[in-house]
């Protein structure tokens, strides 16, 4: 299909009463709401939940806390079910880079290991491996895969990296800057084959794949569920199977310790583990009101209609085609091409992201991969197709101003050098 050829829009979905599914959330709505895969969003239910179990919390902690471990166990079966994971094989964690953390901490060290990793790894995960890295006394070894590679291309450059002295792999399930999925199927046979361990970084994974860990070969993988999953933030999965996950243990040590893997994960003094009891609540709202199969579907149709209105008006605007075949798509998101001189760079994203949200109203995606920024989209249930209209409409004559300054030399309002106003934040977002 043509950047000139749009598909048709998918009909919202829409409530029992048949208000808007936004209403379902207490996002704002002077906000365009266009980010879902960064921070996740919160149903109303789930939140309400969760409030009353921190108010069951505060009116008696002495009888909540020791009481807990076995409340965390119940919901571990329930968020296992949903991943189509064995329960003994599932501990909760904050998020994808905790559990991967925990991975990190646990791995016998070997003088002069090596890790594998790819230029499409997550920032704090890969920063994780390259300390691990530097503990070992070794190095990392960073797989370079094109954006279009497709499952063969991709399986050979990281196959390519590995070699006697690889100790781990860490490989991404969907990327976070590029959108696209890589095949852990195949390199996680393969690593298994030569006897290396594999972490894979589900984070985007849960709810946006039905069966994220069907056919995966792996030592660990690690998902969030308060991102597609809409469950309240601070809420991941760390799945470990094979003889290392005796190994793995919570990064808080509590009395818990001498338990088992998963249960030592279930006590690790007095956090506030209630996003993790109020989880199942958010799950269980999108498939009672609408249906898992039926939410993908739509999120997926969703964000192909974005990608067709918005990569069209970029190319109208540049003249340059703004759609990116990213080689191995995924479900949910898809990348568009910014125009040249934005984003070149994950501090001129984040700069970007902040201004946007700022002047523009819209919650959004801005990535960096290879010296050239894309727009990455993200849909949900709560999302409708006058959201990206908007975005076409409105934000990309914006945007293509905005890249005719960054090409200003010292033009004080260039994104890509942010003024105060627009000065990027240390948090970056998956």
């Amino acid at each position: 299909m043509s950047e000139t050829e749009v598909t048709t829009a998918p009909r919202p979905l829409l409530l029992a009463d048949g208000a808007p599914a936004a209403e379902a959330w207490s996002l704002d709505p002077a906000l365009r709401h266009l980010n879902h895969g960064s921070f996740g969003a919160v149903p109303l239910v789930a939140q309400e939940r969760q409030n009353r179990l921190r108010a069951e919390m505060e009116r008696s902690p002495v009888v909540w806390f020791p009481a807990l471990p076995q409340r965390l166990a119940a919901t571990r079966v329930e968020l296992a079910a949903f991943l189509r994971a064995a329960p003994e094989d599932l501990a909760l964690v904050p998020n994808a880079s905790a559990g991967a953390s925990a991975v990190y901490a646990a791995l016998t060290p070997r003088h002069g290991g090596e890790i594998v990793v790819t230029d499409h790894g997550y920032g704090a995960v890969t920063m994780g491996a390259e300390r691990l890295a530097r503990r070992w006394g070794g190095r990392v070894h960073t797989a370079r895969v094109p954006l279009d590679a497709d499952e063969e291309q991709a399986y050979e450059a990281v196959v390519a990296e590995l070699g006697e002295a690889t100790d781990l792999v860490v490989l991404d399930h969907i990327t976070s800057a590029t959108a696209r999925r890589m095949p852990v199927e195949r390199i996680g046979a393969e690593a298994r084959r030569r006897g290396i361990p594999l972490l894979v970084d589900g984070a985007h994974a849960p709810g946006l794949i039905a069966a994220p860990l069907a056919g995966v070969t792996c030592d660990f993988w690690v998902g969030n569920l308060h991102k597609w999953g809409c469950a309240p933030r601070g809420t991941a999965a760390l799945v470990a199977r094979g003889p290392l996950r005796e190994q793995l243990y919570p990064l808080i040590d509590s009395w818990g310790a001498a338990d088992p893997y998963p249960d030592r994960f279930d006590q690790q003094g007095t956090v506030d583990a209630t996003a993790y009891l109020a989880a199942p609540t958010a799950l269980d709202f999108i498939e009672s009101t609408w249906g898992w199969e039926t939410a993908r579907r739509y999120m997926d149709d969703l964000a192909g209609y974005a990608e067709q209105i918005v990569g069209a008006a970029f190319a109208e605007l540049t003249g340059v085609g703004g759609t990116v075949d990213v080689g191995m798509p995924v479900p949910g998101m898809r990348l568009v091409r910014l125009p040249e001189g934005l984003a070149a760079s994950r501090v001129e994203a984040d700069a970007l992201r902040d201004r946007a949200a700022q002047e523009l109203g819209v919650e959004t995606a801005f990535t960096s991969f290879g010296g050239t920024g894309y727009l990455r989209l993200s849909a949900h249930v709560y999302n409708t197709a006058a959201d990206y209209e908007y975005f076409a409409e409105t934000c990309v004559p914006v945007l293509g101003e905005w890249a005719r300054e960054a090409a200003t030399q010292g033009n004080p309002r260039n994104p890509t050098k942010p003024t105060k106003s627009t000065k990027p934040t240390k948090r970056s977002a998956r």
